[in-house]
């Protein structure tokens, strides 16, 4: 890990370390079908830099393990999306080979649509990456603010996006989280994808990669955000490239309705609909594009346009795309983005500063953009959206009644005087609100539902730490993936219903 973000050693050693493992996966008697070169240097490189030579401002985004934040670098000016990554639960849940492999191949991609690693840093307890800075935001937020967009409009973000999984998939690469919230724009409005953190190099992939660098082994296992699994994933079937064209679908749908086409009140139920292709077309669709989400939608993979004998040039040829000029996509200008909402003073908005609990190797402090420091404040909202599969796990539905669906569900700590102990906590439309302790399957407590905010409240101390409090009990948790703002949202959000 050190060898792949700098620090200790300097990169001559990293570069020494990474060269012989590259000699050893090329070794004849590895028996590896897979030619690799035998020396590699890296385009991003592994720099000395530490948090404080940054200015640290807007969260972009929060996932399991990682935060991206807007940071100026405060010698240049130069203002980069910085993807902080907490080195304690990359190795917890091993997630290293994870993260080698998505420094690795953004190392080596190049290709405008595409977001762009310029350097990587380490400290005691995080890894960085320091990405391109996209200010347009994601399309996820154009789509919300504008409602849904026109035709012409997804036409645009839909070609570019093909464009970019054309070369992606001509590398040999699976991104494996095609959505919305992973596609950023540009100032100008121009889209790139971002987060290769499920990206699966294929057996014949052109990208130089290492052995012990890899997302799986079997090559499907879950991953990605729940609404536009396909369903061929759902059962175990071998990632293809026809994974991220059924994404593309999913996407394109959303765009033009302003929802995904398999929304539920719960993931089992998306799940359900995505096995059961349960996709309703709005009649404003028109037919090119409808037809267009069909092919995408198809249950076999390799009937998906851009997967068969034909490849991408099936998919370009499409109806929907009448009158796009692939040869010079980004020449065009892109459609007006809709600005961000101007809140009321004390509302949680974008521009939020993130100041997490620790971060670097010592305390540091934020700036607000009025030359002062921020304390911890809630992370935005837009940021919670954070896909679980335990909730298709099928062992939780003996907690359900019949008709009723899961809401939201982790594996949480709950926080006891003597020892924490792990629990799968569980939220219901009923509502119902339930911790089970996961290795004897027993429910080990409930808490007494209130749509009443004085008998029922939800206390946030921290991104992952929480407590629920009654009148006769407050009961505390800690949820390792950072969803204690999730969990609030939820519980106040049946309260409110």
């Amino acid at each position: 890990m050190l060898a792949l973000f700098g620090g200790e050693g300097g990169g001559a050693k990293m570069e020494k370390d990474f060269d012989s493992k590259l000699r050893l996966q090329n070794n004849p008697t590895n028996g590896g079908a897979i030619q690799r070169s035998k020396s590699f240097a890296f385009r991003a490189p592994q720099e000395q830099f530490t948090v404080y030579d940054f200015e640290l401002g807007k969260i972009y985004g929060v996932g399991s393990y990682s935060k991206v934040v807007r940071a100026k670098k405060k010698d240049s000016g130069i203002v980069y999306a910085l993807k902080i990554m907490d080195k304690k639960f990359i190795t917890k849940e091993n997630k290293t080979a994870y993260v080698k492999l998505e420094r690795i191949v953004l190392d080596q991609l190049d290709h405008p649509g595409i977001i762009r690693l310029f350097f990587t840093f380490q400290d005691s307890f995080s890894l960085y990456m320091a990405l391109e800075s996209c200010e347009g935001g994601e399309l996820f937020d154009q789509i919300t603010r504008k409602g849904r967009l026109s035709e012409d409009e997804a036409r645009f973000y839909a070609a570019e996006v093909v464009d970019a999984l054309e070369y992606i998939h001509g590398l040999g690469l699976i991104h494996r989280d095609i959505k919305p919230e992973n596609l950023l724009l540009t100032t100008e409005g121009h889209v790139k994808i971002a987060d290769f953190g499920s990206v699966k190099p294929m057996q014949d992939s052109r990208i130089t990669v290492l052995p012990n660098a890899s997302s799986d082994d079997k090559a499907c296992t879950f991953v990605g955000t729940a609404a536009y699994v396909p369903p061929e994933v759902l059962n175990s079937s071998p990632a293809t490239f026809g994974n991220d064209l059924w994404a593309l679908g999913c996407t394109l749908y959303q765009m033009l309705s302003g929802a995904s086409p398999f929304k539920d009140a719960s993931e089992w139920l998306i799940f359900q609909r995505i096995i059961a292709r349960d996709v309703r077309f709005p009649d404003y669709f028109s037919e090119e594009a409808r037809n267009l989400i069909d092919k995408l939608l198809d249950i076999d993979p390799c009937k998906r346009p851009g997967a068969g004998p034909d490849g991408y040039a099936a998919l370009k040829m499409h109806p929907f795309f009448k009158g796009v000029d692939w040869k010079n996509l980004r020449g065009h200008s892109p459609p007006k983005l809709a600005l961000e909402p101007i809140t009321s003073e004390g509302d949680d908005v974008h521009d939020s500063v993130w100041n997490p609990s620790h971060i670097g190797d010592g305390p540091v402090k934020y700036n607000d953009g009025n030359g002062g420091a921020t304390s911890s404040s809630e992370p935005p909202g837009h940021i919670t959206r954070l896909a679980s599969i335990d909730s298709f796990d099928s062992k939780w539905q003996q907690f359900l009644d019949a008709g009723e669906s899961v809401i939201m569900i982790s594996m949480v700590k709950k926080i006891q005087k003597l020892a924490n102990k792990k629990v799968q906590l569980i939220l219901t439309n009923k509502p119902k609100l339930i911790y089970v302790d996961p290795s004897k399957l027993m429910v080990k407590g409930s808490i007494i539902w209130s749509d009443n905010p004085n008998d029922l409240n939800i206390q946030v101390s921290s991104s992952s730490q929480f407590k629920i409090c009654t009148p006769k009990k407050v009961v505390s948790f800690e949820d390792s993936k950072q969803r204690a703002w999730q969990w609030k949202k939820a519980i106040e959000g049946l309260q409110n219903r």
